[in-house]
C-alpha cells in the first residue's frame, strides 16, 4: 500500500477542503471498501480524510421527507423505526448487504460510493479500463457471469453492487452534498453515471465533494415497496439480480410504481419502460411478461451472463406478485 497522510477535521468545511486542495487525496468514513482497495492496488490516495468526527451520523423525519446523515451506519438506517415503518425497501435493501459485521461498520455515503467487485478492477495485474484508462476491458470476452446486461459500453460492462442506492433510486431519494463550489442537491437519478467512454467516473461529484447525507421523499408508494435480492449464498454476497419496487396499487389497479434494479447493469437501473407496462394495469401474468421484455429490450448478453434476462424477468414477477398480494 502506498503511504499517505492523515488527517482528522472536525468540520464539514474542513474536510473539503483538505480533499480539495490535495488531487490524491479521498475521504474515508466506515473504511469497508476504501482499504480494500487501496491494499488491492486499485486505489491510491496520497492523503485519507477521516470524516467520522463529522456530525453526519443522525436519521430524522421532518414532515413528508427522512433525511439520513452520510455517517449513519447501515445497521442503524435498517433498524430506524421511522425508516422500517416508511421505506422498507431501504431497510430490506441493507439488511441483504455484506454481513452483519460490515453493516454495523460501514456508513451509508460510502455505500452508494462503493466501487464494482470485478475481479478485472481489483486485480492490478489485470487490464482495466476503469482502473487503467484505455488499458482494456478483458471482461467483455473473458469471465462475464457476475457483469452487466443493460447500460455498458465497449469500455466496461461491470455491475454497480450497492443495494442500498437500488432502493434510494425507487423511491426519488435526493442526495445532498457539500463541495468546494458549495452545497448541491443530486437526484438519486443523475447521481451514478454511464461508463461510455470514461469508464474511471462512476458519479455526479466533482473532486473535494463530500457527501453530507440523502433525502428521501415519504410517500404512501414508499410505504408499500420491497426489495428482492438472488444471490449465490445468503450472507456477505452481491446481487445476481435484484428488485426494487414502490407500488401504488387500488382496487387491483396499478395506479403508480417505481421499479429499480440491480446486479444487471453499471449503475442503479430504472425502467420506465416496464413501469408504463403495467400502470393503470392489473398485475397479470400478461402484464408482468410485457414488463420483463420492456425492461431487457436492448439488453447486450454474453455467454457469461445471458442467464440474467431470464432471471430477473422471474424475479420482477415474483416480486410484484408477492407486494400486490396477488396470486
Amino acid at each position: 500500500m502506498k503511504a499517505f497522510e492523515y488527517a482528522g477535521p472536525r468540520t464539514v468545511a474542513d474536510a473539503v477542503q483538505l480533499v480539495g486542495e490535495r488531487p490524491g487525496a479521498g475521504f474515508i468514513a466506515g473504511g469497508t471498501d476504501l482499504l480494500n482497495l487501496m491494499k488491492d492496488g486499485a486505489q491510491a490516495h496520497d492523503r485519507i480524510v477521516d470524516i467520522n468526527a463529522l456530525p453526519l451520523g443522525d436519521v430524522v423525519q421532518t414532515g413528508n421527507v427522512i433525511r439520513i446523515g452520510a455517517l449513519a451506519r447501515m445497521a442503524d438506517v435498517a433498524a430506524h423505526p421511522a425508516v422500517r415503518k416508511a421505506l422498507p425497501v431501504v431497510s430490506q435493501a441493507l439488511l441483504a448487504s455484506a454481513s452483519p459485521q460490515v453493516r454495523n461498520m460501514a456508513a451509508i455515503g460510502g455505500n452508494i460510493l462503493q466501487r464494482t467487485r470485478c475481479g478485472y478492477f481489483r486485480d492490478a495485474g489485470s487490464a482495466c479500463n476503469k482502473r487503467i484508462p484505455g488499458s482494456g476491458c478483458p471482461a467483455l470476452e473473458g469471465q462475464n457471469r457476475g457483469h452487466a446486461v443493460l447500460g455498458g459500453s465497449d469500455h466496461c460492462i461491470a455491475v454497480h453492487p450497492s443495494d442500498f442506492a437500488v432502493a434510494l433510486l425507487a423511491l426519488d431519494a435526493v442526495v445532498l452534498t457539500q463541495g468546494p463550489a458549495g452545497a448541491r442537491r443530486i437526484p438519486m437519478s443523475d447521481f451514478h453515471v454511464l461508463p461510455g467512454t470514461t469508464p474511471q467516473r462512476e458519479t455526479a461529484l466533482a473532486h473535494g465533494e463530500l457527501v453530507v447525507g440523502v433525502e428521501v421523499p415519504v410517500t404512501a408508494m414508499a410505504a408499500k415497496s420491497g426489495y428482492l435480492k438472488l444471490r449465490d449464498r445468503a450472507t456477505f454476497e452481491f446481487a445476481v439480480v435484484a428488485v426494487a419496487a414502490a407500488l401504488d396499487l387500488r382496487g387491483g389497479v396499478v395506479r403508480d410504481i417505481r421499479l429499480t434494479f440491480g446486479g444487471i447493469a453499471t449503475k442503479p437501473w430504472r425502467s420506465p419502460e416496464a413501469e408504463n407496462e403495467l400502470r393503470g394495469k392489473r398485475i397479470t401474468d400478461e402484464t408482468l411478461a410485457a414488463a420483463g421484455r420492456a425492461l431487457t429490450t436492448g439488453a447486450i448478453t454474453r455467454p457469461g451472463n445471458a442467464f440474467k434476462v431470464d432471471l430477473v424477468h422471474r424475479a420482477l414477477a415474483g416480486h410484484l406478485r408477492e407486494l400486490g398480494g396477488v396470486r
